[in-house]
């Protein structure tokens, strides 16, 4: 078998980048929609192939996870030697759990229905939750980005008092990870999710004042989290001038203006998902082509990926 790269709509340059990395053509795709808005793709000879379908299912999430799941079929369909679903951002991560009565996790249908369109394995970047992994019925591969980040970070010439804040206790581990690598201390700000937008945060663990903060995240969305963040560490401080890494850039609703009117210095995301216009901020997209390339092709190889792996 030979590997081979299927690439979705979602972010053909990433795709683009895996198989050059790869010294590989993408296999031709075409998606195509019937007038009712159904998807329709088509996709080149992949059979006996060992085929990786690229597809993050960032914003339109149900968008590009139904062209996903489609994709997954068609190469299933198309008598593929072996599918594995290459998600860098997998939406619905998030959905871990049941925070009350009636809700769904989100995170484990997915799950579901990727291994049902065909998926054999999955190959993920950072996922918001470790959980992710338990949820899923077919071996999963979770990748980090943060030595890609780290390795900006150093570029940057961050000054050595400069301390790592995780924004939640949920970014504890990856700002452990950064530390490992950038030999900086962490500090942690404890918050309280008011609604899907707004973030409450009052309490800093860590001593930050007069010193230049790197905030760590895995994802920015609505910016909420990142806000209070910077407030608070201001509040206790903290220098302003600051910068923030996180893998997944999703800047969504209006959260380029909400971070454009705080004092941050660089913000630096990958390019996990296609990026977001945001004339008021200092972005760099740092690639991850190379890292999805180095575990596709050790995938391939059967080969472990074992420094290669998110943290837990």
């Amino acid at each position: 078998m030979t590997a081979r790269i299927v690439p979705g709509t979602a972010n053909r340059p990433l795709a683009g980048g895996v198989g050059a990395a790869l010294g590989t053509e993408v296999v031709p795709c075409e998606v195509t929609r019937f007038p009712d808005g159904e998807l329709r793709p088509i996709v080149g000879d992949v059979r006996g192939e060992d085929v990786y379908v690229v597809q993050p299912t960032g914003p339109a999430v149900n968008e590009h996870l139904v062209e996903l799941l489609l994709l997954l079929d068609a190469c299933r369909r198309g008598g593929a030697g072996r599918v594995t679903a290459v998600v860098p951002y997998f939406g619905y991560a998030r959905q871990d759990r049941r925070g009350q009565a009636g809700e769904a996790v989100g995170g484990r249908v997915m799950a579901d229905v990727l291994a049902t369109a065909g998926a054999q394995r999955l190959i993920v970047v950072d996922p918001h939750t470790a959980a992710l992994e338990a949820m899923c019925g077919v071996p999963a591969e979770m990748l980090t980005a943060v030595p890609v980040l780290a390795e900006a970070l150093t570029a940057m010439a961050i000054p050595d008092e400069a301390i790592l804040v995780a924004p939640d206790l949920g970014a504890v581990k990856l700002a452990e990870h950064y530390a490992a690598l950038l030999h900086r201390p962490v500090a942690v700000v404890r918050k309280t999710r008011l609604t899907g937008t707004a973030v409450q945060a009052d309490e800093i663990i860590g001593t930050v004042e007069g010193r230049p903060a790197v905030i760590v995240d895995d994802m920015i969305s609505t910016g909420g989290t990142i806000e209070a963040a910077i407030r608070v560490l201001l509040a206790h401080g903290a220098t302003p001038d600051i910068v923030v890494a996180a893998t997944h850039g999703l800047l969504v609703a209006d959260a380029a203006d909400r971070l454009g009117c705080l004092p941050i210095r660089r913000l630096i995301v990958t390019d996990t998902v296609m990026p977001i216009p945001a004339p008021d901020l200092s972005v760099q997209v740092r690639p991850v082509a190379t890292l999805l390339a180095e575990a596709i092709g050790r995938a391939h190889q059967n080969k472990p990926l074992d420094d290669l792996m998110m943290r837990t």
